[in-house]
């Protein structure tokens, strides 16, 4: 039929468009965030763009809901604008036979935000953690980037190193800056290398100074070394234990409904019935005023969305504080917005009038 395919199609336009300009702009904030986080040690540099890959896939599910809630009013914005709506409503179709060519072009986009909500996330999650525990598992020397500052796991020292070797157990020009037990002392040396002594990794140096001030009464004291030994911790890293919610399956929050469980599946719920509220808000809402031009449309669904995702957030954190349960929350807000928004919906396809309206001006016959 006409009226589903020129609809659909301009839909697909739409959505591809504004798909790739929130993938580019969402990729852009989150390479700047990931290289930050590899700058001060807390990501690998070689594995910034795996990172990357992952975050953003694990933040599609909204960008997806996003691209779709704009393509829609965009699309239905401009064909009010150049009166197309005006001729389908003349040749019988009303504003609610858009609803279903406008569900069947969104049904996969819907069925990829479930899937990704309920499976991925979780998956994508524990990934980015993995890799992260990984690398902040590594020895301080190995974690150390050439020619920068990097604090140690335990935050208690600073590390310079100057690697001019490919090995990684030797550096030069090393600088340590240690503050432990009401002393401070910072260590330069012209050269070091590791050694492993009882299951225990030490850092031998060479031709270097120590100087070591007492906190409280500030008192220094100057030592010159031709070699000395400093201990970095065990040569076995333990795997870092974990239980965020966020990293769990959809099934184990079943299987253990706490309530930080059940405001994790709150939220990923959430995503897919929200993103289909979306859809019929973008339907019902979606007219252009000739006073506030066409681009009213895209903020409205901006701030629409905006405000919507917000109360998932706050439902969530009362569902993991056991103010409200989840059943009733998502009932209130997604079973609300859904009846307000079809009422909506019906309400203009009807032509209904609410309210009274004002006479219009003029003499009485």
């Amino acid at each position: 039929m006409l009226f589903d395919s020129s609809l659909r199609k301009e839909l697909g336009r739409s959505f591809g468009a504004t798909l790739v300009v929130l993938v580019t702009i969402v990729m852009t904030v989150m390479l700047i965030r990931t290289l930050g986080q590899a700058s001060i040690g807390r990501v690998n540099p070689s594995e910034v763009m795996l990172v990357l890959g992952f975050t953003v896939l694990g933040h599609l599910p909204t960008i997806l809901t996003l691209s779709l809630f704009v393509a829609i009013t965009a699309t239905l914005t401009r064909m009010y604008a150049a009166s197309e709506m005006v001729v389908w409503f003349s040749s019988g179709q009303g504003l609610l036979a858009f609803l279903k060519p406008v569900l069947r072009f969104a049904a996969p986009v819907l069925l990829a935000v479930t899937v990704l909500a309920l499976l991925v996330w979780p998956w994508t999650n524990s990934q980015v953690r993995e890799l992260r525990d990984r690398y902040q598992s590594r020895g301080d020397i190995e974690r150390v980037a050439p020619g920068r500052f990097i604090e140690s796991a335990g935050g208690q020292r600073v590390f310079f190193i100057d690697r001019d070797s490919p090995e990684a157990q030797v550096g030069s020009n090393i600088f340590i800056s240690t503050r432990e037990r009401g002393k401070e002392a910072v260590v330069v040396a012209q050269r070091g290398h590791l050694e492993v002594r009882d299951a225990e990794r030490f850092l031998i140096l060479d031709q270097g100074q120590r100087v070591e001030t007492e906190v409280d009464t500030r008192q220094m004291r100057v030592s010159e070394f031709a070699q000395y030994g400093n201990r970095l911790g065990s040569t076995l890293s333990t795997e870092t234990v974990n239980n965020s919610p966020t990293m769990k399956s959809s099934l184990e929050l079943l299987r253990e409904p706490s309530d930080r469980h059940l405001a994790e599946l709150s939220w990923r719920l959430g995503l897919a019935l929200a993103a289909l509220n979306c859809v019929i808000i973008a339907l019902a809402a979606t007219r252009v005023n000739p006073r506030a031009g066409r681009s009213a449309g895209l903020v409205f669904a901006l701030f629409a969305f905006a405000g919507y995702y917000n109360m998932l957030s706050v439902g969530q954190n009362w569902i993991g504080r056991g103010r409200i349960d989840m059943g009733l929350f998502m009932l209130l807000l997604h079973g609300g917005i859904f009846l307000l928004a079809m009422g909506l919906l019906l309400a203009r396809h009807g032509n209904w009038r609410l309210g009274w309206r004002r006479a219009p001006t003029g003499d009485a016959a």
